[in-house]
C-alpha cells in the first residue's frame, strides 16, 4: 500500500486540484545491507503509467536538509517547485527521487551517494523507469554530489543539472560528452561561483559543450531560480541515452 508523505497530505488539503489532475508524493523506505532503514520520497506524476517507461530524476539536497538538520529534503529545492507546478496544473513529467543524506556528503564513493544510486535503481525497477532517461540534479552539497556522481559514472545519466556546487577540473575529460546545464548565483558567498565556472571551463577545454547560467545579484540560493526555469525540464527531456 502506498503511504502519502506529510508533504503530500498538505498538498491534498491546500491545492485546489482534483486527485486525477496531480501527482503524488510517496514515502518509501530503503533497506540497507546491514538492516538499517533509510527513508526517502518518490514523486509519481499524474500521468504515470507503469506500462510505459518513464523519465526519472534523482535530486540531491543541500547540507541543511541532512538528517537532523533544520529542514526536510522536500521543503527545499525541487519538491516545492513541483508543488507550484501542480497548483498551476502544469504536469511535472519526471518520477522524482528525493533521498536524505545521513551525513554531509553526497560524493559518489560515500555511503550516502551509494545509497542514493541504489534508491534510483530500486525506483527504476519498481515503477518502470526508463534507463535511457535518467537525470541527476542537486543544490549546494547536492551540487557537489551531482558533479562527483556524474564524473564517476557519466554513462549512467542522460543529462545533469548541478546547482551552486563544484568539482575537480580533472573530471573535465570524463564529463565532456555528458549534457550539462550548470547554475550558480553571481553573489554566492557560501560556494563561490568560480567553482562552477572552473568546472565549465575544464569541460570546454576537454571538448565538451556544457551550458552555464549565472544569475546576477543572486546569492547562495540560486536553486529557486534554476528550478523555476521552465526550459530546464524540456532541455533534460531532449536528451536520452542511445
Amino acid at each position: 500500500m502506498l503511504r502519502l508523505s506529510a508533504f503530500a497530505m498538505v498538498a491534498m488539503l491546500t491545492a485546489p486540484l482534483a486527485a486525477a489532475d496531480k501527482g503524488t508524493f510517496v514515502d518509501k523506505v530503503f533497506k540497507n545491507e546491514d538492516g538499517h532503514e533509510s527513508p526517502y520520497v518518490v514523486f509519481l506524476p499524474a500521468n504515470h503509467d507503469k506500462d510505459k517507461p518513464s523519465p526519472v530524476l534523482l535530486f540531491l539536497h543541500g547540507a541543511g536538509e541532512t538528517k537532523g538538520g533544520s529542514m526536510m529534503p522536500i521543503q527545499q529545492g525541487i519538491a516545492p517547485h513541483i508543488k507550484r507546478m501542480e497548483e498551476k496544473k502544469q504536469l511535472f513529467k519526471f518520477i522524482t527521487i528525493i533521498p536524505q543524506a545521513e551525513t554531509r556528503d553526497w560524493r559518489a564513493d560515500s555511503p550516502n551517494g551509494k545509497r542514493a544510486l541504489a534508491m534510483l535503481d530500486e525506483v527504476v525497477k519498481e515503477y518502470n523507469g526508463d534507463p535511457k532517461r535518467l537525470y541527476l540534479t542537486g543544490l549546494s552539497m547536492g551540487g557537489f554530489g551531482t558533479w562527483s556522481i556524474a564524473a564517476a559514472m557519466p554513462e549512467k545519466f542522460a543529462a545533469i543539472a548541478p546547482i551552486c556546487g563544484g568539482g575537480k577540473a580533472e573530471w573535465g575529460e570524463k564529463l565532456k560528452d555528458l549534457p550539462i546545464w550548470c547554475f550558480h548565483g553571481a553573489e554566492d558567498k557560501v560556494v563561490p561561483a568560480k567553482l562552477s565556472q572552473d568546472m565549465i571551463e575544464a569541460i570546454k577545454k576537454a571538448g565538451g559543450q556544457p551550458r552555464y547560467s549565472e544569475f546576477p545579484y543572486v546569492g547562495h540560493n540560486s536553486w529557486d531560480a534554476a528550478y523555476a526555469h521552465d526550459e530546464l525540464y524540456g532541455w533534460l527531456l531532449s536528451h536520452s541515452k542511445k
